[in-house]
């Protein structure tokens, strides 16, 4: 294999204001799969939990669909 790294194509660089956005989405993104990633660790090492511990998949719906309706619009 060579050392020499890979060409990359021309890129159209983002302001400050749309890399700072797009680093702060990632850093959130981030966060949000590192809680799924223990989440699954847990399960893997501990079993499924109870049903009785849960939370009804209609409430957790209705929760999440109230977060993302606080929300900012946000830009791909």
């Amino acid at each position: 294999m060579s050392e020499q790294p890979a060409p990359v194509p021309d890129r159209q660089p983002l302001d400050e204001s749309a890399a700072a956005s797009a680093r702060a989405y990632a850093a959130e993104q981030r966060a949000r799969v590192d809680v799924l990633a223990s989440v699954l660790e847990d399960i893997a090492e501990n079993g499924y939990p109870a049903a009785e511990s849960g939370v009804l998949w209609e409430q957790a719906r209705d929760a999440h669909l109230g977060r993302l309706a606080g929300e900012q619009p946000r830009v791909a």
